[in-house]
């Protein structure tokens, strides 16, 4: 594989690498380094101060559960054009649409000689695909917090694809932490 292919999606990076931001990454990473290598136990709950933090930490509240976000794995069965990147970035763009997210970046990779990889960068989180157009399969991930209704994907992805059958996961993401 050639390398500057590989590192495709990071492209800009040197200008990335030149902001303040990436100096409070180092900073971050630094931090983090220092944290991992004390021997103190860690909190295994999030504490009070954060706990009361309600407008500003996006998790949703449903009923009696707080959770960062609803992660669907969704799995398109017997699924027409599951080779094809445009139509997959179509249905991803759909996809953030009719789930009210907010999409930042799409990236998607076409194999040779077969199959996609992709991700949709969203301020709410992420879709991403993995397809095996051979066996008429697609693995996708759907993770959204906020107001964004992942659930609505599901409809929006067996249409994309006509898939005769589409099997649904549901993981409630920070669910118990707070």
């Amino acid at each position: 594989m050639d390398a500057g292919r590989l590192f495709q999606l990071g492209t800009d990076l040197d200008l990335a690498f030149s902001t303040p931001v990436a100096a409070h990454a180092e900073e971050h990473t630094q931090t983090t380094r220092r944290s991992a290598d004390e021997s103190a136990p860690q909190p295994a709950h999030i504490s009070d101060e954060l706990r009361g933090n309600t407008e500003q930490d996006h998790f949703i509240r449903r009923g009696d559960k707080v959770f960062a976000g609803t992660h669907l794995i969704i799995e398109v069965i017997d699924g027409d054009g599951l080779d094809d990147a445009n139509r997959i970035e179509n249905a991803f763009r759909n996809c953030v649409t009719e789930c009210g997210a907010t999409l930042l970046h799409i990236h998607l990779h076409k194999f040779s000689p077969q199959g996609v990889s992709g991700v949709a960068v969203l301020a709410e989180s992420h879709i991403s695909v993995h397809t095996w157009p051979e066996r008429r399969y697609g693995a996708f991930d759907v993770f959204m917090c906020g107001d964004a209704d992942p659930h609505r994907a599901v409809d929006v992805l067996r249409a994309a694809f006509n898939a005769s059958e589409v099997r649904v996961s549901e993981l409630l993401r920070g669910d118990g932490i707070v």
